[in-house]
């Protein structure tokens, strides 16, 4: 008789609901005292993402890292419901990072089921940040960009309306379509700890740190650094 994988996990998840329940969960590596199948995950409605806007519709210049204009973005979230958004270019790294301030009401309420978002990285909220940050750049320098399927990108479309920046989705639970974004928050941990309440750092303090990533030399760069390359991008010689 054969058992699969996920049989095998979801009978230690039932066995350890007893007594041996919080000894169990404290071994897990994630802590979670539950099991989530991947099938379900992945079949969970994503109404924003369709089918023109997946990954694999991608341009195929947007892969290719020889060609400038064509970014990464992600959303990473601190105490308290706040958040900040990322943005790196994949040929130069250059760092953009979008100042997301709660917006007027937050905390002042219990937030209501299906109410508005005022943690600042709502759908609406995302767009306006957004479009202010990438529209600073000339339009050949922001062609595409890749996000996750988190919700605060769910429109899109008027994103894309109003920047003529072409938005593309990466498949669920594959971090690996976005490594330059991935790689860029890992450096930006450092700045903003996790743990920590992320509104504290004003649209100032986030110009300054977003300048000191952009000045430090990187190997993938041949030791330049993202200011220096983007400067090339700008004015060409």
């Amino acid at each position: 008789m054969r058992v699969s994988h996920e049989t095998i996990y979801q009978s230690l998840f039932i066995e350890g609901r007893g007594a041996l329940k919080r000894e169990l969960v404290t071994c897990l590596r994630t802590g979670r005292a539950l099991r989530r199948p991947r099938e379900r995950s992945r079949n969970e409605p994503e109404g924003h993402v369709r089918a023109d806007v997946v990954i694999s519709r991608r341009p195929a210049e947007a892969a290719d890292r020889a060609v400038p204009g064509h970014w990464e973005g992600d959303l990473i979230i601190g105490t308290g419901r706040s958040g900040i958004g990322t943005l790196v270019e994949r040929h130069g790294r250059a760092t953009i990072l979008v100042h997301l301030p709660r917006l007027e009401g937050h905390g002042e309420q219990p937030r209501t089921k299906n109410g508005p978002s005022l943690a600042g990285y709502g759908a609406e909220a995302m767009n306006t940040a957004l479009t202010a940050s990438i529209t600073t750049l000339p339009q050949q320098l922001r062609k595409t960009i890749t996000w996750d399927r988190g919700k605060e990108l769910s429109a899109h479309a008027a994103f894309t309306l109003a920047t003529g920046t072409k938005v593309y989705s990466a498949d669920p639970h594959s971090p690996w379509q976005r490594p330059t974004n991935e790689n860029n928050n890992g450096l930006s941990r450092q700045y903003f700890p996790k743990g920590t309440d992320l509104s504290r750092w004003s649209a100032t303090d986030l110009e300054a740190i977003a300048h000191t990533l952009n000045n430090r030399p990187r190997k993938s760069l041949n030791w330049k650094t993202p200011a220096e390359v983007l400067n090339e991008q700008l004015w060409p010689s």
